[in-house]
C-alpha cells in the first residue's frame, strides 16, 4: 500500500490532510475523514472480554475438571485474540466518509472494498444513535435511510458532536435537493 494516503493512516494524519485540501467539493478528490480511535478501543475491549469468557470456559474450567490436558484448548481463543486484535485495527483503519457537493461516501472494508455513494436527495431520514457501551466510550452512530434500502448506510464510532453536526448538516442538505423533485 501506498504511504502517506489519509486511508492508509490514523484520523491525525487525516485531518490534516483534509485541512491541507480546503473545503469538500473544492477539488476533484474529495477530503476522506478517517473514525476517531475511540471506536478501536471500544471494539478491541469487547474482543478481550468475549474471548477472555471463552477461554475460561474453553480452557480452565475444563482443566480444573478433567486434567490439564484440556489447558491446550485455551491456545485456540488466545491465538483468536491476537489475530483479532490485528483484524480491528484493519476494519478501523479502512472506514471512512466524506461529503461532497451532491452526495455523501462512504468506505470501508479490508478484503472487499466498498464505496456507498448516498445522494442528498434521496435521504429520507438521518439518526443518531449510541447504545450503552458507545455511550461508555463517548461515541455515537450516523445511520442514513434512503428512498433505496440498498444505499442506507451508517457511520459507526463518531464522537457525539461530530454525530450531531453531520446528521444536522446531512438534513439540511437532504430537504434542500429534494425540494425540487
Amino acid at each position: 500500500m501506498e504511504t502517506g494516503s489519509p486511508h492508509d493512516t490514523g484520523p491525525a494524519e487525516a485531518d490534516r490532510t483534509a485541512q491541507a485540501a480546503g473545503p469538500a467539493g473544492a477539488g476533484d478528490e474529495p477530503v476522506w475523514i478517517a473514525l476517531p480511535p475511540g471506536l478501536l478501543t471500544m471494539r478491541r475491549l469487547l474482543l478481550v472480554v468475549w474471548l477472555g469468557l471463552l477461554t475460561l470456559a474453553t480452557g480452565l474450567v475444563p482443566a480444573l475438571l478433567a486434567g490439564p490436558g484440556w489447558a491446550a484448548f485455551a491456545a485456540l481463543p488466545l491465538a483468536l485474540l491476537l489475530w483479532g486484535w490485528v483484524m480491528l485495527e484493519r476494519n478501523w483503519r479502512s472506514w471512512r466518509y466524506a461529503e461532497r457537493a451532491d452526495d455523501l461516501l462512504i468506505s470501508r472494508g479490508v478484503l472487499w472494498r466498498e464505496e456507498t455513494v448516498v445522494p442528498y436527495g434521496r435521504m429520507q431520514l438521518v439518526e443518531v444513535t449510541s447504545g450503552p457501551v458507545e455511550r461508555h466510550f463517548g461515541l455515537a452512530s450516523v445511520q442514513l435511510h434512503t428512498a433505496a434500502a440498498a444505499t442506507d448506510a451508517t457511520i459507526p464510532g463518531l464522537d457525539p458532536a461530530e454525530a450531531e453536526r453531520l446528521r444536522d448538516r446531512l438534513t439540511e442538505l437532504g430537504e434542500a435537493r429534494s425540494a425540487g423533485l
